[in-house]
């Protein structure tokens, strides 16, 4: 889609300065609500995204880029939203992550560590009658369908 497109280089337009800041992903909804989901390796704040909003929605208008009226949205990603881009996967480091694979499979488990080609994590692995037991498990973007950050509430 074309205005995505033109987002995309508007956004990476205006964090060029900010190496530390990313861009995850620009969407188009049918409802004509413009999302922009940017991110940070220490997270983003809100006047950076004030800041890229600002930006998009001022060369968005100056070029007159959309016809109708829509909605922009610029926002870090959720905390439900699933894991993207490496970098997104690199910050999550340590934390808890839950992975749904092309088999249907699931695996839950620290991400320890992340490579061009997957990731390792170390998930718990309970055998009738033993303890459970953390295994390193690794796993390939390829077999990978989702990827999310648990939160605990503990």
């Amino acid at each position: 889609m074309q205005i995505e497109k033109r987002v995309t280089e508007l956004v990476e337009e205006k964090i060029s300065d900010r190496p530390e800041l990313f861009l995850v992903e620009v969407r188009m909804l049918p409802n004509n609500k413009l999302i922009i989901h940017v991110d940070g390796d220490e997270g983003i704040n809100i006047q950076d995204c004030a800041a890229i909003s600002k930006h998009v929605g001022f060369h968005l208008e100056e070029e007159n880029t959309i016809e109708k009226a829509y909605n922009l949205e610029v926002s870090s990603p959720g905390v439900g939203e699933p894991l993207r881009l490496k970098r997104q996967y690199e910050k999550n480091i340590g934390r808890e992550v839950g992975v749904k694979l092309s088999g249907g499979e699931q695996k839950e488990g620290e991400l320890l560590s992340v490579s061009d080609t997957g990731i390792i994590i170390a998930a718990k692995v309970k055998e009738k009658g033993k303890k459970a037991q953390l295994v390193e498990t690794s796993l390939s973007f390829s077999d990978i369908t989702e990827t999310k950050v648990l939160i605990s509430f503990k």
